[in-house]
């Protein structure tokens, strides 16, 4: 594959000299198989993590095809491409605008987090492509703004982490409402039962590609575990941007206020970091990831969720401040660095509480992580050498059920704030919500033993 060119898949001269003008000649091994089997006019799934040119396997031979059909009218829309994320929107309607800059298609791009009536404006003309995220897309279909009578492609990108997020009724609720003759595009990073489970109402006859083996990490990252107690991760993050003259450091941590807080330590060091979250409003999120692309800011700090279709080239490094509950998270996070065959590294900062998600990662990428302790940050309890070891682990202690309370922590990482949720990644939560029966004050009264009412004296009688 590595002698195939651009020019031999089939794409136009407008798209070819705009791949050109991008420095690119040679496709990727997913942009290989994927674009003709679009063009084509299949439907295709796909497994491709983030970094493959993923974006471009599906954006090239989208604008080839709808570049030789009919004008669209207004309200309507040619292809929609559904993502989870604002970030991962954003940057693929900036994918369809670069590599589209030659032909006259329009592509408009609508998420929550900012006024809708804009969106609705921008869409009175119709628009070829419209990228989106599911819950914004929903409201605008309530309030009459788009359309589908004219919807040739879907595009669902980055399947599992809508999944994930809790998308899938959001996304039954718009496929009720397309057009059932259309071509399929599902791209996720693995193919899971509960993605095969979705492709099954709406892939027809799909080709599948695979370019990555399951839950594989990349080869050009190298990859380490700093042991150190969990009250000394901050320094130690510090000492190692600094000894390292680290300029540019994606960093993830479990939530929302561990990512503040970190970003002020790392200010307090004298290092410019920023954080990046669902609570965090769209302007400020798309002003941290600009500075951190810039190098104005040299350590962007950011939740899975958030960070999920970051496109940032040549990443050199990603550290792991806090390990994920979710051992594949792992895989998606280290993907981040080492693309497009740059090396790169990834480093988890690990303390003895996070001894289960450990195992769990070295079990599920079938391969030991190598610690390295630094002088003056050595632990005060040793991590277990291996996970796959085969030695018989100690019998846990059972441990106490705790009290669930409103606002308590998730597997997916963030926390969900109370009353209204904060639209973690996307700021388009699924459209179910989740109420916080325990932890709620109790009605005056309720659950408290009842006060014995005096009963009345009889009066005496006259």
């Amino acid at each position: 594959m590595t002698d195939t060119t651009f020019a031999d898949l089939g794409l136009s001269k407008a798209l070819l000299d705009a791949v050109a003008e991008q420095g690119y000649e040679h496709p990727s091994p997913i942009q290989a198989q994927a674009i003709p089997a679009v063009l084509e006019g299949r439907d295709v799934m796909a497994a491709a993590q983030t970094g493959t040119g993923k974006t471009a396997g599906f954006t090239l031979p989208l604008l080839h095809l709808l570049s030789g059909g009919s004008k669209v009218q207004g309200n309507q829309v040619r292809a929609l491409v559904l993502t989870p994320t604002r970030e991962l929107a954003a940057q693929v309607a900036e994918s369809v605008n670069t590599y589209g800059k030659h032909l006259p298609l329009r592509c408009q791009v609508v998420f929550g987090g900012v006024k809708i009536n804009p969106q609705m404006m921008a869409l009175r003309r119709g628009t070829d492509v419209l990228v989106a995220t599911p819950g914004r897309l929903l409201d605008l279909y309530q309030q009459n703004a788009v359309r589908f009578n004219q919807l040739e492609v879907l595009v669902l990108d980055e399947a599992d982490r809508m999944l994930d997020m809790g998308f899938i009724h959001d996304i039954k609720k718009i496929l009720a409402v397309l057009p059932p003759k259309r071509q399929n595009l599902l791209f996720s990073a693995t193919f899971s039962d509960e993605i095969r489970a979705l492709a099954k109402g709406l892939v027809n006859d799909p080709q599948e590609i695979s370019v990555t083996p399951p839950n594989s990490t990349a080869e050009r990252v190298e990859q380490a575990i700093y042991p150190v107690d969990k009250n000394r991760k901050a320094p130690l993050l510090c000492k190692l941007i600094d000894d390292g003259n680290w300029q540019q450091v994606l960093v993830f941590t479990r939530t929302k206020h561990g990512a503040n807080r970190l970003a002020k330590q790392l200010i307090a060091s004298q290092i410019t970091a920023a954080p990046i979250h669902g609570n965090k409003s769209q302007s400020a999120r798309t002003k941290a990831l600009a500075d951190f692309k810039s190098g104005a800011v040299r350590v962007l700090v950011a939740t899975d969720i958030a960070a999920r279709g970051l496109d940032i080239d040549q990443l050199p490094q990603v550290v792991n401040f806090d390990l994920p509950n979710v051992a594949e998270d792992y895989v998606h996070r280290i993907g981040r660095t080492g693309r497009a065959g740059a090396s790169g590294k990834a480093v988890s900062l690990v303390c003895s509480e996070e001894t289960k998600e450990l195992k769990s990662i070295e079990r599920l990428i079938r391969q030991v992580l190598p610690r390295e302790n630094v002088p003056g940050f050595e632990p005060s309890h040793d991590l277990p050498e291996s996970a796959l070891d085969g030695r018989p682990s100690k019998p846990k202690k059972p441990k106490k059920p705790k009290q669930h309370q409103d606002g308590q922590r998730q597997a997916g990482g963030d926390k969900p704030t109370q009353g209204r949720h904060s639209g973690q990644g996307s700021g388009d939560r699924p459209a179910q919500s989740r109420s916080g029966g325990q932890g709620q004050q109790r009605p005056a009264g309720e659950g408290q033993p009842r006060r014995r009412r005096r009963r009345p004296q009889p009066k005496p009688q006259a």
